[in-house]
C-alpha cells in the first residue's frame, strides 16, 4: 500500500537535524524541502550525496558518512524495502557498523528517535525514482 499523504515527524530538534516529513516526492528537514535523496546526520546534510540504485552500493559509496564514525547508517529505500548487496552488509560488519536498510519512512523515523537520544547515527534517504 502506498501513501499518498506526506507522513510528518518531528519539526525541530535540541540535538540537531531531523526529518520533518517524508512524501512521495519530497523530503523535508531543517525547513528545506528535497525532491532528491539525500544524507544526513544530525549535524549536518552531507553534501554531494549521489542516488543510485540499492543493489548497487557499494563501502565506498559511504565514505563520507563513514568519517563521522556513526554506530550506525540506516538506509532508505523508497516506498518498499528493498536488500542491500550481501557484500556491502558483510563490510559494514567488518567496519563494526551497523547498517539498517528499509523503507524511506521508517528509517526517517528511525534516524530520528536516534538522534533524539543523541546517539552517532547517520541516515541516507532515498525517494523512489
Amino acid at each position: 500500500m502506498v501513501r499518498d499523504a506526506p507522513v510528518k515527524f518531528s519539526k525541530e530538534s535540541a540535538n540537531g537535524l531531523l526529518v520533518q516529513s517524508v512524501s512521495a516526492t519530497a523530503i523535508r528537514v531543517g525547513g528545506e524541502s528535497y525532491a532528491h535523496s539525500i544524507a544526513l546526520t544530525p549535524e549536518q546534510l552531507v553534501p554531494g550525496w549521489q542516488s543510485k540504485p540499492v543493489a548497487d552500493l557499494t563501502i565506498a559509496d559511504f565514505d563520507e558518512l563513514l568519517g563521522n564514525s556513526p554506530e550506525l547508517i540506516v538506509v532508505g529505500t523508497g516506498s518498499r524495502n528493498l536488500f542491500p548487496p550481501r557484500d556491502l552488509v558483510f563490510a559494514f560488519a567488518r567496519c563494526g557498523i551497523g547498517l539498517e536498510v528499509m523503507d524511506t519512512a521508517a528509517a526517517a523515523r528511525t534516524f530520528n528517535v536516534l538522534a533524539g537520544e543523541g546517539r552517532r547515527i547517520a541516515a541516507v534517504l532515498n525517494l523512489d525514482p
